[in-house]
């Protein structure tokens, strides 16, 4: 069982550094420079007066303290 366990492990551990060499090897510099930036690519938030300064309130639905009545668990 030792010995099934210490292949096991050793499996996993040559896996685990294959798949990082993979990801930062230099073909895949490209794609890990256009991930990177990703985020960025999203359209900016509408400007329309929501949010802090627009006076409407983002809580439309129940809060986390809101408990229905007969709910018993936390």
């Amino acid at each position: 069982m030792g010995v099934l366990n210490g292949i096991i492990t050793a499996v996993a551990l040559v896996t685990f550094i294959g798949i990082v060499w993979w990801a930062y090897s230099r073909g895949r510099a490209k794609d890990n420079t256009e991930a990177s930036l990703l985020p960025f690519a999203l359209p900016d938030e509408d400007e329309s007066g929501k949010g802090e300064e627009g006076g409407e309130d983002d809580s439309s639905g129940p809060s986390m303290n809101d408990k229905k009545q007969g709910d018993t668990h936390e």
